[in-house]
């Protein structure tokens, strides 16, 4: 394949290539959005909008924010829960019906899912079986909380301080990587845990499956979701391991589900998935979140698009190269610009410290384009205005655009 086709190979599994809705989106038109992911990686960082919303508004444009916190974090008889929160990408929001494909990897998480979680279960033995007490008897809880009732049955001497908050906090986590707990609601994006068992629905909390089995449905859900992949590719997907990705690629590649190609210019075979389309083109306009599922495996991102693209949240100030937040600016199936991104609530302003056309761009096209995407961002975010800074190349054509 040329690269130009897989590029639009990967656009159209990811939801890129659909028409978006001709009127305003429905709680169903948000969840066809994860017939496309699979996942939507959560993360704290809240610069502009919290990650988990924004690859929906890059795939459907503005919608209402709550479809998705209640396929998420609510349940009714008539509205079931259709999302679950488990470590898929990282954190990440996946279909129900998917947590039992991770059941393997909650027994890998049972004794904590890295080394200080480890120390602080071994430091405090008991505690585990503390928090689940509490959360039997009081429901869904924050870590707080749980913490509170803890201290209600074991107050605090002088010189004991009794039960950390941190521990807590620790031991809630680990319960949840062990699939112990789970998530059913977050208010001001805190956590409430709760059993897994009082959330899950019984037909996915009772199913068993043998991990090489769960692990090839997960190789066959992100090769779906990639259309067009590198081992690596549907490996990081899922965050899974070599030794489990490539028997799972064999056993696709001879059921007839995946196709080894070779894409121009990749260095390592690729896995074309049996149902993916490569439309044509790919028109329209889109800024991808850091986080979003199309850019997230920046080696695949360079690979596709010739991109070459770092978060710099952790990067000091003075040597950061393009912004705190910077958000990749998708049109017509490329890669073409990059801006800093800043949502400021109190003051009703969408703010673009930093605006980069990437090499070779005609930048009027890319500046106009990127305003009407800027203003659609900002009136779904409920921002009256945008106000484009000084920074970049691209950022006097763009403040034009905006005047």
């Amino acid at each position: 394949m040329t690269l130009a086709a897989a590029r639009r190979t990967a656009l159209a599994a990811q939801g890129f290539a659909a028409a978006r809705p001709s009127g305003p989106p429905t709680r169903r038109t948000v969840m066809k959005v994860l017939d496309s992911t699979r996942l939507l990686q959560l993360d704290s960082v809240s610069a502009v909008v919290r990650a988990h919303y924004a690859p929906v508004f890059s795939r459907i444009g503005a919608y209402d924010r709550t479809f998705l916190d209640e396929a998420a974090w609510g349940h009714s008889a008539r509205r079931p829960r259709q999302l679950i929160e488990y470590w898929a990408h990282e954190a990440a929001l996946i279909p129900v019906q998917d947590w039992s494909l991770m059941r393997w990897r909650m027994v890998q998480y049972r004794n904590g899912r890295w080394g200080g979680m480890r120390q602080t279960l071994e430091r405090n033995p008991s505690l585990a079986d503390d928090v689940l007490g509490v959360v039997k008897e009081f429901g869904a809880s924050t870590a707080g909380e749980i913490e509170k009732h803890l201290e209600l049955d074991r107050p605090r001497s002088k010189d004991n301080w009794g039960w950390n908050y941190s521990d807590t906090k620790v031991v809630c986590e680990a319960l949840f990587a062990a699939g112990e707990l789970t998530v059913p609601k977050r208010v001001g994006f805190q956590r409430h845990y709760d059993l897994a068992a009082n959330v899950i629905p019984p037909e996915v909390l009772s199913a068993e499956l043998d991990e090489a089995d769960a692990v090839r449905e997960l190789v066959r859900r992100a090769a779906r979701a990639h259309g067009i992949g590198a081992e690596t590719d549907l490996r990081d997907y899922y965050r899974l391991k070599r030794v489990q990705t490539e028997p799972a690629i064999a056993e696709l590649v001879d059921a007839g589900e995946l196709e080894q190609v070779r894409v121009e210019g990749w260095d390592k075979p690729a896995y074309l998935h049996v149902e993916a389309r490569t439309p044509r083109r790919v028109t329209g306009a889109a800024l991808l979140c850091p986080f979003d599922p199309l850019i997230f495996f920046r080696d695949r991102t360079e690979r596709l698009f010739d991109f070459h693209y770092r978060i710099e949240i952790y990067t000091p100030e003075h040597k950061r190269v393009h912004g705190y937040y910077v958000f990749p600016f998708l049109l017509d199936g490329e890669i073409v610009a990059r801006v800093d991104l800043r949502a400021e609530r109190s003051t009703g302003r969408l703010l673009v410290p930093g605006a980069f056309a990437e090499p070779g761009r005609d930048t009027a096209r890319v500046a106009g384009a990127l305003a009407a995407s800027l203003r659609e961002m900002a009136d779904w975010l409920e921002l009256d205005t945008v106000e484009v800074g000084e920074k970049g190349d691209l950022a006097p054509e763009l403040r034009r655009e905006i005047a």
